[in-house]
């Protein structure tokens, strides 16, 4: 079947950052080679029932023998970035201590390979594979994991920092302490509810110790990647505007304020978080080159119904225990990708305005540094209407004064993704896992082909 014609899609600018992004977890496989230490998804995949087909990232898509044919397949695509993550146990086994070798010298393999195809390299330096030795000392609720992340960070950038002019330190802090430390759903696997705040303050922590390390060796272009989405409330009553308020506190403001304005958003959250938070909040609040969003999906969200009986709600396909002061709806009235998530291209012009308004001179420019979907099949022509849409919510949103500077489409391949395993398949690259040969997509032809008509503008 032949490429879907590229859709007539508004000009960017012409030095507009182009990218996929991808993550080593996900895609590197690989995970007794060269040294590499366990990290906590290895540990949590290895318990029964905790992935829903049972599967594990042994071998993911084989990323780490097969690097050079996906960098020919992003030069073939014409991005101009490529963000991966370094795996943070590959580098550094134990997460502290002695740093190896041959970790590193597989990032520099594919940084020089990536030069080489005219794609700039983005490394993401955390993206939830804490070492399990950290991990089985506290992971990311004990302070000292900022500090050996720091040192980390400093191992990767004396590596590599003469070739990578854009970095990132965390992906998704947010998630990680929902699902990973709160709710038990993603590895470590802890169910702690409010007691996981403190993982989030050290990730942020982690987050400004890492720019100042990155800093000292001479890097620039520095971001974070932090998840957003617009939180819409169920209702005018008081109880759904308290509710919904307080869920857009967790999961927007409490990563996001922080680190561009210096402060948490309320009080009684600072109360409860560890250490000296204030002199804390001077090192989270290192100024960014650049500030990233995740954007997938608005929520929706009321207070619990007294009246119902007791029983977990539903956030994205994860239970959420009844006692939370708020409940997630669904959305109506638009279409859903096949991980059931809703299709809302003009929320994310609304993120981005919000984002103005709400941090001005704070916020620096943007990157979107993920925003994809899943779904099934190779001639995936609803993944073309999701990008076109959302490409054009995008420029909406520059339009009216959004300084946005680069998309990153989650993701270039199929992958392991998480508690789903090899269920959901968000790629611009079908993987058969049996025979791990990679295939176009429509979708990619259809970037591909927007892509070179961005060129010719």
């Amino acid at each position: 079947m032949s490429s879907p014609a590229p859709s007539p899609l508004p000009r960017f600018p012409r030095d507009f950052l182009w990218g996929v992004s991808t993550s080593a977890a996900q895609i590197e496989g690989a995970v007794d080679e060269d040294g590499r230490g366990r990290s906590a998804w290895d540990a949590f995949t290895a318990r029964t029932g905790r992935i829903k087909d049972g599967s594990d990232a042994r071998t993911a898509t084989d990323h780490y023998h097969r690097y050079r044919e996906d960098v020919a397949l992003l030069k073939d695509l014409g991005i101009g970035a490529y963000r991966f993550s370094v795996a943070w146990p590959r580098v550094v086994p134990d997460g502290s201590g002695a740093v190896n070798g041959a970790g590193l010298d597989f990032y520099d393999r594919l940084v020089d390979a990536l030069l080489a195809a005219g794609v700039a390299p983005v490394p993401t330096l955390f993206h939830w594979d804490t070492p399990q030795t950290l991990e089985e000392g506290g992971g990311w609720l004990v302070r000292e994991t900022a500090e050996h992340f720091a040192a980390y960070a400093d191992a990767v950038a004396a590596r590599l920092g003469d070739r990578v002019e854009h970095w990132i330190t965390l992906n998704e802090p947010a998630e990680l302490t929902l699902l990973g430390y709160g709710l038990g759903q993603h590895a470590p696997g802890r169910r702690l509810l409010f007691d996981a705040l403190p993982a989030a303050h050290h990730q942020l922590l982690g987050h400004g110790l890492a720019v100042q390390a990155l800093r000292a060796r001479g890097a620039a272009g520095i971001g974070i990647a932090n998840s957003h989405g617009p939180t819409w409330t169920a209702s005018p009553s008081t109880a759904d505007t308290e509710a919904a308020d307080f869920y857009d506190l967790l999961l927007n403001r409490l990563f996001a304020d922080p680190v561009l304005l210096g402060r948490y958003p309320d009080e009684g959250i600072a109360a409860m978080l560890p250490g000296p938070v204030a002199d804390d909040l001077k090192i989270i609040s290192q100024p960014l080159d650049w500030y990233g969003i995740n954007y997938y999906q608005p929520t929706l969200v009321g207070a619990p119904d007294p009246d119902a009986a007791a029983g977990p709600s539903d956030f994205a396909g994860i239970a959420l225990p009844p006692e939370l002061p708020f409940s997630p709806r669904e959305i109506e009235g638009f279409p859903r990708t096949d991980f059931g998530w809703p299709v809302v291209p003009q929320a994310l012009t609304e993120l981005l305005l919000s984002f103005r308004d709400r941090y001005g001179a704070a916020l620096p420019p943007v990157m979107i540094t993920e925003n994809g979907c899943s779904y099934e099949g190779i001639e995936d022509t609803d993944r073309i209407a999701f990008l076109d849409g959302h490409l054009r919510a995008l420029h909406d949103a520059m339009a009216a004064g959004a300084d946005v500077r680069g998309y990153f489409v989650w993701s270039l391949m199929d992958n392991f993704e998480w508690a789903e395993g090899y269920a959901r398949r968000f790629g611009l690259v079908h993987i058969d896992y049996a025979t791990l040969a990679r295939t176009p997509k429509a979708s990619y032809r259809w970037l591909r082909n927007a892509l070179r008509d961005q060129a010719r503008g």
